[in-house]
């Protein structure tokens, strides 16, 4: 899940450790590589463990995708397996987080992390729907190779080419009225609750599936094991920034309430997804079993014909 812009703190206390000689900025007593690759003036301990901890989030979800993407070829059955209803949740909730993202001015690195979600959303959705189609037709078609790979590629470069465009636009939203920036700004936070009610919402039909076929075979555990410690870092690097906090911590903790509930729910959710995992884990589903037992049905039947025959 995509994460709201990294814990650290308000705009007034940070104004106040920054100098701008000759007109450009300058954090005085600031980490610099956290300063040139977040924006941000980072200046105690505190800080510095929020700002790592979300880095560490944020690779963990990076990382939380590819394993049932491999999983999934490796299977070859994935319609089987994962729930068209968690993926298409999945997708939605990194798109209003994505909008939620760019309302709300959010930092160059968190919109590119978010349209890197949406391309590995894409990617799973787009491989579940080749492989249902592939598995319910009875011949090879190459055409449907192609025009996966044609759809993969279009994506990519669209993806590659929309966080430039995204980050160049967004100092129009800057400059607008303080009316007009206000509302956006509260639209965006909207997106943020909207993004984790899709989020809780997505766990719903794969825990489902997974009691259906009473198995978790065909789905990566990484994909969900990465996700917990995705959410579970993002919650504690929004707790270790509070004792630095000069302002309103209050005011801080509501303005993170969206991503933290997606966070903190998901990961009770796929808590109970792990449960699943261990229950099931020598389990396998009903039509696994039925392919099975056909070999050994039909040489018998075969058998009796040619007995009859004599």
């Amino acid at each position: 899940m995509a994460t709201a812009r990294f814990p650290g703190k308000s705009a007034d206390a940070a104004a106040a450790n920054w100098t701008a000689p000759l007109g450009r900025p300058v954090c005085v007593n600031g980490t610099p590589w956290i300063l040139y690759l977040l924006e941000e003036c980072v200046d105690n301990v505190w800080e510095y463990c929020s700002v790592v901890i979300g880095l560490i989030s944020m690779f963990c979800f990076l990382l939380s995708t590819f394993p049932q993407v491999y999983e999934a070829y490796r299977n070859g059955r994935v319609e089987e397996a994962m729930s068209f209803g968690f993926l298409f949740f999945l997708f939605s909730g990194d798109l209003t987080s994505f909008a939620g993202c760019y309302l709300t001015s959010q930092l160059p690195i968190q919109i590119v992390t978010v349209v890197f979600y949406i391309f590995t959303d894409l990617l799973l959705i787009s491989q579940f729907l080749y492989y249902k189609i592939k598995n319910s037709s009875s011949r090879k078609s190459p055409v449907l190779k192609w025009l996966c790979f044609m759809w993969c590629g279009a994506a990519t470069l669209v993806l590659l080419a929309l966080p430039k465009l995204i980050i160049d636009n967004s100092a129009t939203v800057d400059t607008q009225s303080p009316a007009t920036s206000k509302s956006v700004e509260v639209t965006g936070y909207v997106c943020g609750y909207l993004a984790s009610i899709f989020y809780l919402c997505s766990r719903f039909p794969q825990l489902y599936k997974n009691f259906q076929r009473q198995s978790t075979q065909g789905t990566s555990y990484l994909l969900f094991a990465l996700a917990m410690m995705g959410n579970g870092t993002y919650g504690l690097s929004v707790i270790a920034v509070l004792p630095s906090l000069k302002g309103s911590k209050q005011t801080f903790i509501i303005k993170h309430l969206a991503w933290l509930i997606g966070s903190l729910g998901v990961l009770i959710l796929d808590l109970l997804v792990t449960v699943q995992f261990i229950m099931y884990r020598n389990n396998c589903p009903a039509k696994s079993n039925t392919l099975l037992s056909v070999p050994e049905v039909e040489p018998l039947l075969c058998e009796e014909v040619e007995l009859s025959t004599l």
